[in-house]
C-alpha cells in the first residue's frame, strides 16, 4: 500500500452559524461544533484512505470562545498518523466575524477514525508521510496519544461489572 503525504489529507469545511443551532444566549451549541468537527475529521480521513470511515474516539475538547449567530465557523483537518486500520486526525476550529472582522480559535480536537468495509470490518490504511516540522511533531505526538488511549482502554473494566 502506497504511503500518502499529510498534505493530501487536508480538508477545510465551513458553515455560517444559524439560529436553528443556537442556545438561548444566541451562541452555537457545543454539540453542533462537535458535529462539525466530526464531519471535518471524517473528510480528511476519507481523503487519506479513500474508504468509508467511522469515528472510534474523540479526545478532550474545550470551547475557548463562543460562536455567535451570523458568524462564520471554519474548520481545518488533516491526518496526523495512520496505524493498521485507524488514523488520528487533528481538527482546528476558528470563528470569524464577517461584519466586524477578526477571527478567534474556538476549539481543537484529535479524533480516531477506522476504515471499514461493507461488513463493518477494519481495512488497512496507507501510511502517512509527514514532511514539515509541524507534521513530524504531530506524527510523533500521535503515537504517544495512541499509546495513552490504548492504556486507558486496557485499564477500564467493562460497563456493568
Amino acid at each position: 500500500m502506497e504511503a500518502r503525504r499529510v498534505s493530501e489529507s487536508i480538508a477545510e469545511y465551513s458553515e455560517l452559524a444559524l439560529p436553528n443551532d443556537a442556545n438561548g444566549l444566541g451562541n452555537l451549541l457545543g454539540g453542533k461544533i462537535m458535529h462539525l468537527v466530526d464531519l471535518a475529521g471524517a473528510i480528511a480521513a476519507m481523503k487519506h484512505c479513500r474508504n468509508v470511515v467511522v469515528t472510534a474516539s474523540i479526545d478532550h475538547m474545550d470551547f475557548i470562545h463562543p460562536v455567535r449567530i451570523g458568524q462564520w465557523v471554519r474548520l481545518r483537518s488533516s491526518v496526523n498518523r495512520a496505524f493498521r486500520t485507524s488514523m488520528e486526525v487533528g481538527v482546528k476550529v476558528w470563528v470569524e466575524d464577517l461584519i466586524q472582522g477578526g477571527q478567534k480559535h474556538v476549539s481543537s480536537a484529535f479524533l480516531t477514525f477506522v476504515a471499514i468495509d461493507v461488513t463493518g470490518r477494519g481495512v488497512p490504511v496507507p501510511p502517512v508521510i509527514p514532511e514539515t516540522e509541524d507534521e513530524i511533531r504531530r506524527f510523533e505526538e500521535a503515537g504517544k496519544r495512541r499509546e495513552y488511549r490504548l492504556s486507558l482502554r486496557r485499564g477500564h473494566a467493562p460497563l456493568g461489572t
